[in-house]
């Protein structure tokens, strides 16, 4: 994953709004969420919902399909996990550095 890539992402999740919106997807799983099951289990208005939707799907966290009428919301839990990975991929390589130099 490049920067930008997961500057993205990053910057999608970047509220406490849209971050409640996401869990309430990932605790959902694979099957998804209409926005009128999101907005019961948030109690955010359908207007700042459908921007929150937006900006999620924008940053690629979130994927939404038409069905019928409704539209179906999931988390892009690949994507989530390439961010996960992005984010910890360096984790602790400065104490190993450091302990190779005190050696």
């Amino acid at each position: 994953m490049e920067w930008e890539e997961a500057a993205q992402g990053f910057a999608a999740m970047g509220s406490e709004a849209r971050l409640q919106v996401l869990r309430c997807l990932v605790r959902a799983g694979r099957p998804g969420l209409s926005v009128g099951e999101i907005q019961e289990r948030t109690g955010m208005a359908p207007s700042t919902l459908a921007h929150h939707l937006k900006f999620l799907a924008a940053g690629g966290v979130v994927t939404q399909e038409k069905s019928g009428r409704s539209t179906i919301n999931r988390a892009s839990f690949e994507r989530l996990d390439g961010l996960a990975r992005f984010i910890l991929s360096e984790c602790c390589t400065d104490m190993t550095r450091k302990a190779a130099n005190d050696v």
